[in-house]
């Protein structure tokens, strides 16, 4: 079965997640440097099957697009279009998804030395877009009769 990877993508480092096969539930995979993200990728995806990526899509509050790691995301995901065409591309709106994954760390208990660690704070962020992808997605299914 395939699976949906989502990416929180980020100028240094980029958060990843990954959904279980049934696509009910988002995990943390890795936070990989930016600039290794396509290797990362083609090493990954010869031994997992994807059908879609969710990437965050980053906005100001009053809802414009932050700009400039905007184009940075744009030349990646064309970059990823072109290497990998049949599999589908998602975006989600990603406010506040830095400050949930922060405030998560505190209630799991993380000293402030692992709350430090963008890593780590990446990987959750993927997650929480990712949750979120699938949380809207199974919304649009419920039957209220």
């Amino acid at each position: 079965m395939s699976k949906i990877l989502g990416i929180d993508y980020g100028r240094i480092m980029t958060g990843l997640s990954i959904t279980d096969a049934k696509k009910i539930f988002a995990f943390g995979l890795d936070s990989v440097p930016t600039k290794n993200l396509m290797n990362f990728l083609e090493s990954f995806l010869v031994y997992e099957k994807i059908e879609k990526i969710v990437v965050g899509l980053p906005k100001k509050l009053n809802n414009k697009k932050e700009i400039l790691i905007e184009t940075e995301i744009q030349k990646f995901l064309k970059k990823f279009h072109i290497k990998y065409p049949k599999i589908i591309i998602k975006r989600l709106d990603e406010r506040f998804t830095s400050k949930i994954a922060f405030a998560t760390m505190i209630k799991l208990g993380l000293k402030r030395k692992k709350r430090r660690k963008k890593t780590i704070l990446n990987q959750i962020s993927a997650t929480i877009i990712l949750q979120s992808y699938l949380t809207k997605k199974e919304k649009k299914f419920i039957n209220f009769n």
